[in-house]
């Protein structure tokens, strides 16, 4: 088998794994990491977002091998040491999840965002979140919660 070398949350990291498994497995099985969430396994429902070179991707059908060379963030290394990113933080402050299964992508999308837009509008918002689906429906607690972020983030 290939190994496959790309930096995650921030340290280089290598596995030795076939290279059409899903980055979703790899972070998951081979790694530990279970903060991505598996949904459908068709990119349809956002529940395995992760940054990919700072653009979000759908881990469940990005294969481990386009991933060589590059950098991964997934939701736990969103924050920076124990400070929370301010998605994090209004996530909190706000209370969004409900049953909590969606809202590592939605954070993931979320954070890409404003990466990218540091005041979005709610068409801006709607739009960038079209692919993170919620079964409890809190869009408009993770609506809130991202302006609060952008609040957050610009004070």
């Amino acid at each position: 088998m290939p190994a496959f070398t790309f930096t995650l949350n921030g340290a280089s990291t290598t596995v030795d794994v076939p290279g059409d498994v899903p980055l979703l497995w790899v972070l998951r099985e081979t790694l530990g990491l279970t903060g991505t969430k598996f949904g459908c396994g068709i990119a349809q429902c956002g529940s395995c977002m992760v940054h990919l070179d700072g653009a979000t991707a759908f881990s469940c059908i990005t294969p481990i091998a386009s991933v060589a060379g590059k950098t991964v963030t997934t939701i736990e290394g969103l924050a920076r040491g124990e400070t929370l990113h301010p998605v994090q933080e209004a996530w909190l402050a706000l209370d969004v999840p409900q049953c909590g299964y969606c809202q590592s992508g939605q954070m993931m999308a979320a954070a890409a965002l404003l990466a990218r837009n540091p005041n979005p509008t709610d068409a801006d918002i709607d739009t960038a979140m079209s692919g993170n689906l919620c079964r409890c429906g809190t869009y408009n607690r993770i609506r809130a919660a991202i302006h609060e972020a952008a609040q957050g983030a610009r004070r």
